[in-house]
């Protein structure tokens, strides 16, 4: 059973500060302590680098690393683990796909399509795999509401020259799930490979590359409850296995000459070059484990309550205008009417509640939703219908005159 005073009791960052609301999980998530215990218990006791010492805690730590790819790929439900790459974070493994697309996947003409909801970790890859290619940007028409069409969607594919899809699986400020296994099954269907950013939806809903039938997946450990510094590249085997390493060194490669010939390390290992995150790596590990404690279906319908609940409370507010009614990834958007975004949220912060303005790194989502800088109040497992309930309460007291009190 759900119990999220128990969650909570297992997070440091609320017991240290009971008064502080945090709404911005989209950001960074907070870590529970058996990450926390995970990562200290590493440099404490563990202290060495991984597949390099000829002594027992090397093996210990190098075990560990190794499971932790088994771990991901059940999680994600990969059919082998070599199609787990760590990377340095969820923009670190989108690179990697962008820049290999480049070279071994398009070519002049070619068309990627992609939408301007993207974060820009998802969509200046593309700008440059274009540039280099000699391929073309092509935009799939949204609604207004940001809501995915699935039949202008197809209708993309009609010149035959889309060669790589780039979506979101969730939207980083509309927190909506999109329909990435109709949007695999048209691509597919045409030709075209498809790259998802799971950056926001990896850690909120129960996600199985096999039956979504992805091709590329990218996300990081930091927003799933685990450490920074840490990503993750999954890729169907066959497509994987084609990728170049973007970075070489030790750990990449098995040998190399005088004459300049490498022989790299298979799939995954040439992909992770240098002494990784191993700590980071540890503690992901760890950070699945909590998530699949508690299960993914649990964590996924109690965010879609979080969220439901939170966008009844706001649409009740004369004074505020929501702009993804139907959100279901516990990513709430809106604004306090006539009060600048980020005036609002000093305001906020004053009060102990923590939330993100701006862009949210979506630069382009203005052309579709019509408003450059909007509020987003990001949730996750963690939190409650009374922290909601008192930032309600806040929001609908909020005036021009508090927010420059606040400010001043």
């Amino acid at each position: 059973m759900f119990d999220v005073n128990k969650i909570r009791s297992d997070f440091p960052m609320i017991v240290n500060n009971p008064n502080l609301i945090y709404f911005d999980s989209a950001a960074t998530s907070f870590k529970p302590q058996c990450v926390i215990d995970e990562v200290v218990n590493y440099y404490e006791h563990l202290n060495c680098n991984i597949h390099r010492g000829d002594y027992d805690i090397s093996y210990i730590v190098s075990k560990t690393y190794d499971d932790t790819r088994k771990t991901v790929a059940h999680f994600i439900n990969a059919q082998r683990a070599e199609s787990i790459v760590f990377t340095y974070g969820a923009t670190s493994s989108l690179n990697t796909v962008a820049i290999n697309a480049a070279k071994k996947f398009l070519k002049k003409g070619d068309v990627i399509l992609t939408s301007q909801v993207e974060h820009a970790s998802d969509i200046i890859p593309w700008f440059n795999a274009a540039e280099v290619s000699g391929a073309s940007i092509r935009y799939v028409p949204f609604k207004k509401d940001a809501k995915f069409d699935l039949q202008a969607y197809e209708e993309c594919f009609a010149d035959g020259k889309v060669k790589l899809v780039a979506l979101p699986h969730v939207s980083n400020v509309m927190g909506y799930i999109y329909p990435v296994k109709e949007i695999t099954r048209i691509a597919h269907e045409y030709g075209a490979i498809v790259t998802i950013d799971g950056a926001q939806s990896v850690p909120h809903i129960k996600v199985d590359v096999q039956d979504l039938d992805i091709d590329f997946l990218s996300f990081s450990s930091h927003k799933m409850l685990g450490p920074g510094g840490v990503g993750v590249l999954y890729g169907r085997f066959e497509l994987l296995d084609q990728l170049d390493p973007i970075f070489y060194g030790g750990g990449s490669n098995a040998r190399f000459y005088q004459d300049g010939t490498v022989i790299l390390q298979k799939t995954p290992e040439k992909f992770e070059a240098g002494t990784p995150c191993i700590e980071g790596v540890l503690g992901l590990k760890k950070a699945i484990e909590y998530l699949e404690s508690v299960s993914m279906e649990e964590v996924e319908a109690y965010g879609a309550q979080l969220s439901d609940y939170f966008i009844e409370k706001l649409l009740k507010l004369d004074n505020v205008e929501v702009y993804n009614e139907g959100s279901k990834a516990g990513i709430v958007t809106f604004n306090v009417k006539g009060i600048f975004a980020q005036d609002a949220a000093s305001y906020f912060n004053k009060l102990g509640i923590a939330v993100r303005t701006g862009n949210h790194c979506a630069k382009l989502l203005n052309n579709i939703i019509e408003v450059n800088e909007t509020i987003r109040a990001s949730m996750y497992l963690y939190n409650t219908k009374e922290e909601i309930d008192r930032f309600v309460d806040v929001i609908k007291d909020t005036t021009i005159e508090k927010c420059v009190d606040s400010i001043l």
